[in-house]
């Protein structure tokens, strides 16, 4: 038998591929999405753009944003009681709708 790879996109076959419709690179405006610190984001992994990716496991992880390094983000979560941090640059964060701006209804 041959070993399989331990590469750092492997397994990653249901995660990385895109629906037709969404295939190929992403609008600009996405590579420019800015963040404050302390806002809640969702890590989001897009395929097409593998430079400050993280890894594949922390696809869905639900972070806070530490401050920005370059264009790329440092990002906080907890990870079985411990802390980690890990970096990313902003094509592969969500805003999730928690950290949303609260609307007002003064109108």
């Amino acid at each position: 038998m041959v070993k399989s790879s331990k590469g750092f996109r492997s397994r990653t076959r249901g995660v990385l591929t895109k629906e037709p419709r969404e295939r190929g690179l992403r609008p600009v405006t996405q590579y420019l999405k800015s963040f404050e610190v302390g806002e809640k984001v969702t890590i989001k992994l897009e395929a097409s753009d593998p430079h400050g990716q993280p890894h594949p496991r922390y696809q869905g992880r639900t972070c806070t944003v530490l401050g920005r390094i370059g264009r790329a983000y440092r990002l906080e979560f907890v990870d079985g009681g411990k802390r980690k941090q890990l970096i990313a640059t902003p094509i592969h964060l969500q805003r999730t709708s928690a950290s949303a701006p609260k609307e007002s209804k003064d109108a």
